[in-house]
């Protein structure tokens, strides 16, 4: 009996060093296990990089693969630009003694044509200049009038000064009003200043007709009241007589609505408008066609 005790214990202890072998080779196991598992996931993110890395590289090659392209395409236009060249130069060495001739003279019309443009291109900013001197020195010769009653402005290349009728003369009445005097004076003034312009002075009238003893209509109105401006501005400021012209457009040039109160006040007006002279705008003209026909 005391044997076979023995015997179960040896086999109980073989049993438990048994199983302590098997956990640590389990141990040992899951071990090599998360250490494989570790190593296969840092492989995955290593792979994912490498792709971005791939992926940005080829992009950035087909950028260049553009750019090469691009400049392929240049490269092909500057050899058939070259090659045109070279024609056009072939073709004009074999022109004839008679086509250079032609070719020669059509040069010199074209420096002539030139030279006449830069010419009157001088003579319009010249013009301008004065234009803008002009203006700048009637409003401050008028600054102290009322903007409603005088306006001064650059219109197709000319300078003009509308003054309204309010101050000019009473209603239905060409008579000039010893107030207006002092306007028109200052207005002598800065043109007397550049006799080489001209002044034409215009009437107008709004819509509404007038009929009386001395007046037929607003055409008669408008020349009128054109007249007697043209005759204070020379009787009273010494401007000279043939520097001026009159005329009268009754109503049929308005600046706003007839139909208005408003707009009738802005129609009934008279316009002071200076002028380069015509005989030089002429003279400039036909010296620059002359120079064209040579």
């Amino acid at each position: 009996m005391k044997r076979i005790l023995i015997v179960f214990a040896a086999v109980a202890m073989l049993a438990s060093c048994n199983s302590k072998k098997r956990l640590a080779e389990i141990k040992s196991l899951q071990e090599a296990r998360d250490k494989a598992v570790a190593s296969l996931t840092d492989c995955d993110q290593r792979t994912a990089d490498l792709r971005t890395q791939l992926s940005a590289k080829d992009t950035d090659l087909q950028g260049k693969d553009k750019q090469v392209s691009d400049l392929q395409a240049q490269v092909d236009y500057l050899k058939k630009t070259n090659t045109n060249l070279l024609d056009r130069m072939s073709d004009l060495s074999i022109v004839s003694k008679a086509g250079a001739e032609s070719i020669k003279k059509s040069l010199e019309t074209l420096n002539e044509q030139t030279k006449y443009t830069n010419n009157l291109n001088s003579s319009i900013q010249r013009k301008d200049s004065l234009n803008l001197a002009l203006v700048m020195s009637l409003k401050r010769s008028l600054d102290d009038i009322n903007d409603q009653d005088v306006q001064v402005e650059v219109k197709k290349g000319v300078v003009y000064v509308s003054l309204s009728d309010k101050l000019l003369f009473k209603s239905g009445s060409y008579e000039v009003l010893p107030a207006a005097e002092t306007v028109l004076g200052k207005v002598a003034k800065v043109v007397n200043d550049h006799k080489e312009l001209d002044i034409l002075v215009e009437g107008h009238t709004d819509a509404v007709p007038i009929a009386t003893s001395s007046i037929k209509d607003n055409w008669d109105l408008s020349a009128l009241r054109a007249t007697s401006v043209v005759r204070t501005l020379q009787s009273k400021f010494a401007v000279a007589p043939e520097r001026m012209t009159a005329g009268g457009r009754s109503e049929f040039s308005p600046k706003d609505d007839n139909m208005t109160p408003t707009g009738r006040q802005q129609n009934r007006r008279t316009e002071i408008i200076i002028t380069p002279k015509l005989d030089q705008f002429f003279n400039l003209m036909s010296s620059g066609q002359a120079g064209g026909s040579k």
